[in-house]
């Protein structure tokens, strides 16, 4: 594990990971400014040739970037080199970009659509009307796609309506079914098992193995949900 931090006052931890890999860590919390440099080092890293040579595609995520290579052609140490230079290169205070033109998803809120949004108000003290409200008028962000192709963690959950996740979970949720737990909310791409508070449902398609991208969410990207 190597820490640094480079005059611009950005830091970061390189931290192995199995011998063809090195995670580069810039915190732990859900921070939009910890997420903006994590998509910083990856367009650092997209435009850098010195550093792309036997790199794979760097993986970002809401705080951390995976950065594959080819111990075959490069050694560890090497890459880990150059992604200190980089990180060193970042600025101190990184602002997340904004979009003009946010990814607006279709909501129906509540009832079936749904079944927990009663639940999760209940527990935060609101209406369930208030939860629709608050969900809808906020902006997120696209911190980083995982757990199953087209799952996109979205930041920006009005802190009034953080709420842990189920303590059993579903054993098939409803493709569309937007959700919330802890600080993030997100959209299931497909049917599968979840253990996230559902809310609402949409009938946007959010992920196509046959489109070009599969995904219309990407890391970085603004999401604004919209009452139907």
């Amino acid at each position: 594990m190597t820490a640094s931090g480079g005059r611009t006052g950005v830091t970061s931890r390189i931290d192995p990971l199995g011998d063809a890999a090195l995670l580069v860590t810039f915190g732990e919390d859900a921070d939009p400014a910890l997420t903006a440099s994590a998509h910083a080092l990856v367009r650092a890293l997209e435009g850098d040739n010195g550093a792309r040579l036997a790199l794979g595609r760097p993986i970002p995520a809401h705080a951390s970037v995976l950065v594959p290579f080819d111990p075959l052609v490069v050694s560890a140490e090497s890459v880990e080199a150059r992604l200190q230079a980089l990180v060193a290169r970042l600025p101190a205070a990184i602002e997340p970009e904004d979009e003009d033109d946010p990814l607006e998803i279709a909501v129906r809120y509540g009832g079936e659509d749904g079944p927990d949004l009663a639940e999760l108000a209940a527990a935060n003290g609101l209406r369930a009307a208030d939860v629709a409200e608050l969900h809808a008028e906020a902006r997120y962000r696209v911190l980083f796609l995982g757990f199953a192709p087209g799952f996109a963690y979205l930041g920006g959950l009005p802190a009034a309506l953080a709420t842990p996740r189920r303590a059993t979970p579903r054993e098939r949720v409803p493709a569309g079914s937007v959700a919330v737990a802890g600080e993030h909310t997100a959209v299931y791409p497909r049917s599968m098992p979840g253990g996230w508070n559902l809310i609402g449902r949409t009938d946007a398609l959010l992920f196509d193995p046959r489109a070009a991208p599969p995904s219309p969410l990407r890391p970085g990207g603004i999401v604004r949900f919209v009452p139907r």
